[in-house]
């Protein structure tokens, strides 16, 4: 039985930051700054990092999928928030994957996502392996990185049987070209020249591995429908395509003018985005590019159609909201030292041990059912919550992620610190029972709460021990898409 892709899913911030204000801020230092303010980057708000959006990349792929089923996960990102935490663990909580499941953190390479998917597809047998990418890279003010990059994730669900595309060969090679590198302790990337990073790298190492792959997956170059090139120069892609011989329409968008380039999960995404459109019989060349490259070969199948539910690339890149205040962007990314107060000031230490032992609530968002009354309540206690039944013992684990709620009330507090003022919380109750007192998270300011609205839980950081370097996770709640 071939190898595949069984789904896909994606996630791209909510914010959309103006490329135009970053320009404005810095076009007074370099001029030549104004040439590249146009479109928009993706922007993930102060409570997102690598993980989070791992989490909404990987519910959008497994939003119809059992979970029991998936036997690897395989992360990948160069912006992990931990260095000594396996950050695919806490991503295998959120999801509430087996704790069977072989999770893999993969990272120090810009291909590090396309490697991720080749080494799945080529370990893939009974086992179902989910594959996230994701990245959210701080970058030096002024730079043009600050307005190439953008912050987003993508997931795919690898394995046999109906899969959606038919993974039909691949190559790789690896050469010890640095065109960029960040060295131990550094925040920043330090890039190297250009034009010589595409005339000795991109145009004299890709051909040769996408030869080899499109040899072995016994596809002419010229029948490739989709060709994903994740590279932030324009020339780059055209001059491929004329060397290898792919059709010139065959270039895929490269996001860049309402996302951004997303470091190592970009391969993924722009693979992801590729399947959002095509049709059975369509062949898609991909490649990760980073000290070498990854070339990889799918044909989509029929089943293609049964992928049309999910929000993907496309459905996130259409939930936008532009934000012009640049100053928040370098805030939200520690770009700049603020006073923040002295309710900034208290000491945040987390207890491991309350954190392991209460971790299938808080990461997982576990609750509890009565199997006497069938009451549901979160958090999951020892006695059932409905006064008529009050049995003792009878909690069952009930996950409520995935559970959609209304709002039942929120307050705007402007004196308690967060962030992102002001700090709206508030009570949701969920349609299938339980309420629940939680942060909101990612409210427009342009537009109202209205109670009775519907909200969606959503994973997220809750707070940073920056004495320590810990951050904690927890869910929050947020307007479902197209209520705010």
């Amino acid at each position: 039985m071939a190898a595949g892709i069984l789904a896909y899913g994606g996630y791209v911030p909510k914010a959309r930051l103006q490329r135009a204000e970053i320009a404005k801020a810095h076009s007074w230092f370099n001029p030549g700054l104004r040439s590249l303010g146009r479109g928009e980057r993706a922007m993930a708000n102060w409570d997102e990092d690598t993980v989070t959006m791992a989490v909404e990349a990987g519910r959008d792929c497994l939003a119809d999928m059992p979970r029991g089923d998936v036997g690897g996960l395989y992360m990948a990102s160069t912006t992990y928030p931990f260095l000594d935490r396996q950050n695919s663990g806490i991503l295998a909580e959120a999801l509430n994957l087996s704790r069977g499941v072989q999770a893999v953190d993969l990272s120090s390479s810009q291909r590090a996502g396309s490697s991720a998917l080749m080494l799945a597809l080529q370990t893939s047998g009974e086992r179902k392996t989910l594959v996230c990418a994701s990245e959210k890279r701080r970058t030096k003010a002024a730079s043009p990185l600050e307005f190439s990059c953008g912050d987003g994730a993508a997931a795919l669900l690898v394995g046999e049987g109906a899969v959606i595309a038919r993974y039909l060969g691949g190559a790789t090679e690896t050469v010890d070209f640095v065109d960029h590198f960040r060295g131990e302790g550094e925040s920043f990337d330090y890039t190297w020249e250009e034009r010589w990073v595409r005339d000795e790298s991109y145009l004299k190492i890709v051909p040769g591995v996408v030869a080899a792959a499109l040899d072995r997956a016994g596809v002419p170059a010229d029948s490739i429908s989709k060709f994903c090139v994740p590279s932030t120069m324009p020339a780059v892609a055209p001059m491929l395509v004329k060397t290898i011989g792919l059709p010139p329409k065959s270039v895929a968008d490269d996001l860049q003018a309402n996302c951004g380039e997303t470091g190592t999960a970009h391969s993924l995404v722009m693979l992801v985005n590729a399947l959002e459109q095509a049709e059975a019989g369509d062949k898609i060349l991909m490649i990760g590019f980073g000290q070498g490259c990854d070339a990889l070969v799918f044909e989509v199948t029929p089943a293609i159609s049964t992928m049309r539910g999910r929000l993907g690339i496309d459905g996130h890149l259409a939930r936008r909201r532009e934000e012009h205040n640049y100053q928040r962007f370098v805030a939200f990314n520690e770009l700049l030292i603020m006073e923040r107060g002295i309710r900034a000031e208290t000491d945040k230490v987390t207890g491991l041990t309350t954190l392991y032992r209460n971790r299938a609530m808080t990461q997982g968002f576990i609750g509890g059912k009565c199997n006497k009354c069938g009451t549901l309540q979160f958090p999951k206690t020892n006695i059932c919550v409905d006064a008529d039944c009050a049995a003792i013992g009878s909690q069952e684990d009930e996950p409520f992620s995935s559970k959609t709620a209304k709002l039942n009330s929120y307050t705007a507090d402007g004196l308690t610190y967060t962030p992102d003022p002001p700090n709206y919380f508030g009570m949701v109750q969920f349609d299938e029972g339980g309420r629940l007192m939680s942060d909101f998270t990612d409210i427009d300011p342009d537009t109202e709460l209205v109670v009775g609205m519907p909200m969606r839980m959503v994973f997220r950081v809750k707070d940073y021990d920056k004495r320590r370097g810990f951050r904690r996770y927890f869910w929050k709640a947020t307007p479902a898409d197209g209520a705010a």
